[in-house]
């Protein structure tokens, strides 16, 4: 059974720092580009970060970059989010996507999701 399922979200102070896991299974998880979206309340889903299968390549969203590192462990089968100086627009459910052989931020070409993490920023 594929699987990804996120952990580490939490509420946090504005300034503050959390890192987001998504352990996946059931899939050669090296094959596959790994990403971060997130769905604030009333607005709609929106890319965040990506990662290929050949790390290190990354792509950021122009709202977090500088801020946020996406980075994966292949032998863990794991992907993070490290979240550094966040602020009160970042809180959101984060998701973790898989897409096989992807290159692209759309989150119609990732395939497989996990259930979401929630991220508050308090001000």
């Amino acid at each position: 059974q594929v699987q990804l399922v996120e952990s580490g979200g939490g509420l946090v102070q504005a300034g503050g720092s959390l890192r987001l896991s998504c352990a996946a299974s059931g899939l050669t998880f090296s094959g596959y580009t790994m990403a971060w979206f997130r769905q604030a309340p009333g607005k709609e889903r929106e890319f965040v970060a990506r990662i290929l299968w050949s790390a290190p390549s990354t792509y950021y969203a122009d709202s977090v970059k500088g801020r946020f590192t996406i980075s994966r462990d292949n032998a863990k089968n794991t992907v993070y989010l490290q979240m550094n100086s966040l602020k009160p627009e970042d809180t959101a459910i984060y998701y973790c996507a898989a897409g096989l052989g992807v290159y692209s931020s759309t989150q119609g070409h990732y395939t497989i999701w996990g259930q979401g993490t929630q991220v508050t920023v308090s001000s």
